[in-house]
Order: C-alpha cells, then structure tokens, then sequence
C-alpha cells in the first residue's frame, strides 16, 4: 500500500494534512517527529512530509529531525516550521522576521516546477509564522514569494526537497490541495488507490489475525463510530462477537429501543441490553469537574462489560469466569486519539477523550479499534460499503460520557431528564425544517445556572439550555451554524413551553477553536 508519511512537530493543522492527503485517495500516517529514521525506512514511504509547528529551528530545544532524511532519495515536503527546518539542516539561514506574518498573503509564483503549477501566478495562501528564510541551503531555488517573505517556497528538484512557508491543507488557501495533489501524484508518483473498498477487506482480515478463534464483546451505542466498527467485526468474526448496549441514564430520548429494534432485528446481530442506570450515577454523584466525570464513567464502563463478559462463558449455578471474551471493540477514530494524548506528534491535551482517556490503565481486554486511522467523513463511507443505512450513518456524533457532560454541574435522574426532552425537541425541529444533515451536531446543553422569568402572571426561577450548533468536516474544527432565527425560535418555544422546569433557551456562537463543540 502506498503510504505517504507525516512527522508532526507540534502544528494544530497536522491532521489537515493526513485528511487532504487521504482525499487524494492516497494513505497517509502522522508519527512524531522524534520517530527514528530507521522506523522511518521500514515504513517505505512513497513520500514525506514535514508539519508547522509552534518552535523557532534556532531555539536551543527546536525539534529536529536527522538530517540523513533529506539523502534517502523519498521526496519530502517541508511545511512552514518543516520548511524552516529543511533550510536551517541543508546549510541555509533562518532568522526571526522583521514583520511577522498571520492571516492571508497574497502569493506570486517565481518558479516553473510542478509543485506550484496551479493555473495561475499569484494566488491566496495562509501564512502563520515569525520567523522567514534569509538565505537558501545550496542548491535550492526560490519558487514562490510574498511581500512579507522573499523566499515563501523553495525547491531542489535533484534532490526531491521541496518546501512552503504556507499552509497549503487549510481552506484559507484555496489552491492548497492542488499543490498537496502535485506533490503527492505528480512529484512522488502516488497512484491514488487506497478506498474505503481496500480498507474495508484490509480492516476484516487484520481483525481475523488479531482474535483468531477467539470471541469479542462490543459496547454498541448506536452511534456511527460504534456501529460501523461492530457491523466491521461482525463480519471478520461471525456470531464471536456479542454486542452489549449499556442502558446508562445517559443516553438520547428512546435510545435503547432503537438500537434493539436495528441490530437485533434486522442486523441479527446477538444484542445484550444492560440496565446500568443507577451504578452510573451512583458513580456520579455530587461529581462536577468534566475530566472526572469521564474517568469515573469510563472506569465503570470497563468493570460493566468485564462483568458482562464473564457471564457468558458462566454455566448456571457456578462463578463467573473471565476467559469468555478477550476483545473489546472501540470505535475510537483518529480525532479521538489526537484530542485525547500526545498521540503521533507532540500535541497538547485537550481534553480525556471519551474514547480512549477514560478507560483503566490495567484492562483485562485486548482492544480491537478498527476504525483508529480514520476521519469520521471515511468512516460513513465504510458504513456505506458496509451496507449500512445513510440515517444511521449521518447521524450526529454524541459524545461516550452521553448527557453527563451536557449536564453542567452535577449530574441528577431530574437535570437528566430536561437535557434529554429538550434535546428530543431540538432534534424533531432540525429534522422537520430539513437543516438536519446540512449539520454536523446539534444539541442542548443544560447550564448550572437558573434565571428569573415571567410564566403567565407568575414569576419563575429555572433552568437554562443552551442550544449548541455546528458545521465541520471532521470535528478537528468547526463553525458555529447560522441557523434561521424562525427555527431556533421555534426550538425555544416549545422548549420553554413542554419541558417544565426550563425558563430561557440561548444560542452559543462559538466556533472551534477557541472552543471545543462539546462543551465539557
């Protein structure tokens, strides 16, 4: 399989670049910049890329790479900090610049290779950076330059080194995947082969390998992440796997019934529902702090299915025993692990992602995460390959720790139950004005908070909900949706009138980053 490699020096916008990559239909896979060259190698890249980052080269503990990288015949494509880098290593001068340079800059293209054969000679790109080439590593030549920075892209063809002080994965340079294409098909030859087709029959006989005649169990929320990973390794394995929904009080309004009817029924897949409701908020009680509530909810999701797990191999009358099942299936993605730990790169923790920081450091099971490498936009094609139905498929993500987190401040069966109808009500309208798929979450969020209103003739002390809504690819970033004023005032009528104990409904403007979408 044609692989193209991205060490990831720090850059916020390093999973951009997997993603628009991918989009070329070419695999691609972020690892830490620190990664050997030897690993390097035995990865057999077709080409190589190097991310921005926040780091100044000339900084006494920059990240660096081993300068071999460049002699080893792969192209490799230095972005901003990666372009900084490959001068500073090939012998050329990088020095903080006079003006710094954030936001769009207009490009004039000087040179004549493939990489900025883009139909025209000037062009819009996002530049982030403080520091600039003053002078170039022998060889090279100057392609591309702005007002701000003489030497904005550089190239030494011999050598298949090619460099931008742009970002050319971000939508603010709107010739930037043509570039990421001409790097990637045209300069490294990449044919363009990898599908969710290919995928799909890799995915099934990795996980043949991995459980061999061994059984799996699977916590299936009827989310996509987990119904796509379940369908997945259903059909590696057959009837081995036993899926367990786990009624927790933290779930949408008829959730168990729905996921029942669909994977029981129709997917006839073997289905355990599990009434946990009152040991999750047990294990909640008086909890605010968010980082808690997902280390408590995860721990006691763990010891849920561990439990379960046993009780299929336990003959009537005698103890449990634990050598049932020795797989979980996760349907953790790859945004999952990049928000949750220093995952591929030296990127900051965000927040314990529901995934994969809350579970146990010492677990029984051996995890199967099939879905891990992929964006959740690659994981609905899957889905589709697998047959699946598209109102499942685009379904908005809702986070593992469920309502608990949009519950702000301590999580009760009563704040539970005004997140739960609001959110009912919110999806009912979305869907009636046809904006539901133009959408990627949408949601209520019951504040810790009470306002005075005015009922009747009555004055009233209640709850706040706070309607939050998005759009975004991949959930790495996100735009708050302008929705029309009629429907969210439709939302908060009926909100404020059917879900007794709610006095005032408000929008959250807030995109992300600076914000994240959930807000816990």
């Amino acid at each position: 399989m044609e692989k193209v490699l991205i060490l990831d020096f720090g850059s916020q916008y390093t999973q951009l670049i997997a993603r628009r990559i991918r989009e070329q239909q070419v695999y691609s896979e972020i690892l830490p910049c620190t990664t050997p060259l030897q690993v390097v190698r035995q990865h057999a890249p077709k080409a190589i890329i190097l991310s921005g980052g926040p780091a100044s080269v000339y900084a006494p503990r920059a990240p660096l790479v081993d300068s071999t990288l460049f002699t080893l015949g792969i192209p490799v494509l230095g972005i901003c900090y990666g372009m900084q880098l490959m001068a500073h290593l090939m012998g050329g001068k990088v020095a903080r610049a006079a003006r710094r340079e954030y936001g769009q800059a207009e490009l004039e293209v000087t040179g004549s290779g493939p990489l900025l054969s883009v139909g025209s000679r000037r062009f819009t790109a996002w530049m982030s950076h403080g520091d600039r080439i003053d002078s170039l590593p022998p060889g090279f030549a100057a392609i591309g330059r702005t007002e701000n920075s003489p030497i904005a892209a550089m190239e030494e063809p011999k050598k298949r080194l090619y460099a931008l002080q742009f970002h050319p994965e971000v939508a603010h340079t709107p010739l930037g995947t043509q570039i990421l294409t001409n790097f990637v098909k045209k300069i490294a030859g990449c044919r363009g082969d990898w599908t969710m087709a290919s995928f799909h029959k890799e995915a099934v006989d990795a996980i043949r390998n991995q459980v061999g005649e061994g059984k799996a169990i699977c916590a299936l929320s009827g989310g996509v992440d987990s119904s796509v990973a379940a369908t997945l390794v259903h059909e590696a394995i057959g009837d081995r796997l036993t899926c367990f929904f786990v009624d927790n009080g933290l779930l949408r309004a008829n959730e168990r019934k729905r996921v029942e009817e669909f994977f029981s029924k129709h997917m006839k897949f073997h289905v355990r529902s599990i009434n946990a409701t009152n040991g999750f908020l047990k294990a909640l009680k008086g909890v605010v702090d968010p980082e808690e509530k997902r280390r408590r909810i995860g721990r006691l999701f763990i010891r849920t299915f561990e439990q379960a797990a046993a009780k299929l191999a336990a003959p009537r009358g005698r103890k449990p025993s634990a050598s049932a099942a020795r797989f979980l299936v996760q349907g953790t993605l790859y945004p999952d692990v990049i928000e949750s730990v220093s995952f591929k790169g030296p990127s900051a923790t965000i927040k314990t992602h529901h995934n994969v920081g809350g579970l146990p450091s010492r677990m029984r099971f051996s995890l199967i995460e099939p879905l891990r490498e992929l964006f959740k936009d690659e994981v609905r094609q899957l889905g589709l390959e697998l047959g699946l139905p598209k109102e499942l498929l685009w379904r908005h993500p809702f986070p593992g720790p469920g309502l608990a987190i949009r519950v702000l401040g301590a999580v009760t069966l009563r704040r539970l139950a005004l997140v739960r109808a609001a959110d009912a009500i919110i999806d009912e309208e979305v869907r009636a004005a046809g904006r539901y798929y133009e959408l990627w979450q949408l949601f209520a969020v019951l504040l810790p908070i009470r306002t005075v209103g005015v009922m009747g003739d009555e004055r009233t002390y209640e709850h706040v909900i706070a309607i939050r809504g998005v759009t975004s690819q991949d959930g790495m970033t996100a735009d708050w949706a302008p929705l029309p004023p009629e429907l969210l005032g439709r939302m908060a009528n009926r909100i404020i009138n059917e879900v007794k104990g709610i006095n005032r409904v408000v929008y959250d403007v807030t995109s992300k980053p600076p914000g994240t979408i959930e807000w816990e």
